[in-house]
């Protein structure tokens, strides 16, 4: 079940909050475990014994770490989890492709195959591995305490607004709102409004791109024109989908009672590339940092070694998102250059003016997200000889034919949104349900029902990571 569907809008999420809010405050973590326990298993329950096992092992191991005495007993534990957790990421994500890689040198060298059978990823798992190794982490740290309440704790880890694909929402974060949160009328409707525009934002912009995109990088020879085409629109997809769902998120938990973090600043008016990344998907930026960077040792020991540990810090990160190649390697290895280029640069003391340096950010961005998106290496390399113009210049007869009115007026309204704050909260006017403010998103959210209910519901492009 995704948010953008009408099951979930006109089944599910009436059926909760009723619930919910005749819920007593002191049981209401009771309802959102089994809340979210149900809105996982809708897609397959099967896996919702994994991410309940992982839940288990976190919570056990920070009341083991609490409890003993002996300062290395407490960093063996916490890194037994670790590994764990890694081991069962590791293996969902990347058995397939090592499987096919041997079985591909075996037939080549006319050997026998592997038999096996393609693993199906858990949605989620990515997030809920992020989650417990940042718990585990912190408890270490002493940081925070380590939840007794395995309630609340698996409240906390299976909470269905970030459950599938973020924010990446750190225990500390909401530790007193598990504790005790009172329902407010004003900020249940400001989250209502939250979900409503990042609901518009991911049924009106990203899916109505979603065709076209997949159009041009299914193309074997792209033009000039094309691959560029394809690359604007997926860069707007991409954002337009993972922040609707981050808003979407942040506002089921406002609903909630719930304050998470924001995911996304306009990242594509960034000036470097580390401002890049101080702007996209911020959580996951400053868990990278947090617990990978700084624990690689950070900048602490000379130029060459912080260039090591960027350098492994977004290949770690790449290798998090992939899984049925090499592309997301790749496309950390892109970053991880970029940030060093962008520090030695920066150190120097060299500085051009900001329309250059916002231009030359967003032009790297995009040329490492045709890699994200394209299905193999070899997709990449034909998007990047069409992006060259190595593949000529003309534009395709497909690529006309689908650019029609309601696509360009979509890639007209999603670069006014990128250069003006959609998602920001009106400062005058107040949230009434008369006020603009509120007025605007539920209009757009009507609209974006209808759209939805004359289509099937299409994934978030991080439903599955």
């Amino acid at each position: 079940m995704v948010f953008a569907s009408l099951e979930f809008l006109t089944l599910f999420l009436p059926l909760f909050f009723a619930l919910y809010l005749v819920t007593p405050q002191n049981y209401r973590n009771h309802t959102l475990l089994v809340g979210s326990w149900l809105f996982y298993a809708w897609w397959t329950p099967k896996f919702l014994l994994l991410i309940i096992a992982l839940t288990i092992l976190a919570w056990g191991a920070a009341i083991l770490i609490d409890r003993a005495r002996d300062e290395k007993i407490k960093t063996r534990l916490m890194a037994a989890t670790i590994v764990l957790n890694l081991v069962s990421l590791v293996w969902y994500k990347y058995t397939n492709m090592v499987v096919a890689s041997l079985n591909t040198m075996l037939t080549g060298r006319q050997m026998p195959v592997i038999p096996w059978e393609n693993l199906m990823l858990p949605i989620g798992l990515s997030f809920t591995v992020l989650h417990a190794i940042s718990y585990i982490v912190d408890v270490r740290r002493k940081t925070v305490p380590a939840q007794y309440s395995f309630i609340s704790f698996s409240a906390y880890m299976a909470m269905f607004p970030h459950l599938i694909a973020g924010p990446i929402v750190r225990y500390k974060v909401i530790d007193r709102e598990l504790r005790e949160r009172v329902f407010s009328f004003d900020q249940f409707t400001l989250g209502a409004r939250r979900f409503m525009i990042g609901f518009s934002m991911k049924v009106l912009i990203a899916d109505t791109l979603s065709p076209l995109v997949a159009l041009v990088f299914g193309l074997k020879h792209p033009g000039f024109y094309d691959a560029w085409v394809g690359c604007i629109a997926y860069t707007l997809q991409l954002y337009f989908d993972f922040a609707g769902y981050s808003a979407m998120a942040i506002g089921l938990g406002l609903m909630l009672g719930f304050r998470f973090e924001e995911n996304f600043n306009h990242p594509y008016l960034a000036v470097s590339i580390q401002d890049f990344w101080r702007r996209w998907h911020m959580t996951l930026s400053s868990w990278l940092r947090d617990y990978l960077y700084i624990s690689l040792g950070g900048n602490r020991h000379g130029q060459t070694r912080t260039y090591v540990n960027l350098m492994l810090t977004m290949a770690i990160g790449g290798l998090w998102h992939g899984g049925d190649n090499w592309n997301y390697l790749i496309w950390g290895f892109i970053h991880g250059a970029a940030l060093c280029c962008d520090r030695a640069f920066t150190q120097r003391g060299w500085s051009m003016p900001d329309f250059a340096s916002r231009t030359l950010t967003l032009l790297a961005v995009m040329f490492a997200w045709t890699i994200f998106r394209a299905a193999g290496f070899d997709n990449a390399l034909t998007m990047w000889s069409g992006q060259l113009g190595l593949n000529g210049m003309a534009i395709g007869d497909e690529v006309i034919l689908a650019l029609r009115p309601s696509i360009l007026l979509t890639f007209a309204l999603g670069l006014v949104c990128v250069l003006y704050p959609a998602t920001r909260i009106a400062k005058r006017g107040g949230l009434g349900i008369m006020s603009w403010s509120m007025i605007w998103p539920v209009m757009t959210f009507t609209y974006a029902v209808i759209v939805l209910a004359g289509q099937k519901a299409i994934p978030f492009l991080y439903f599955q990571f």
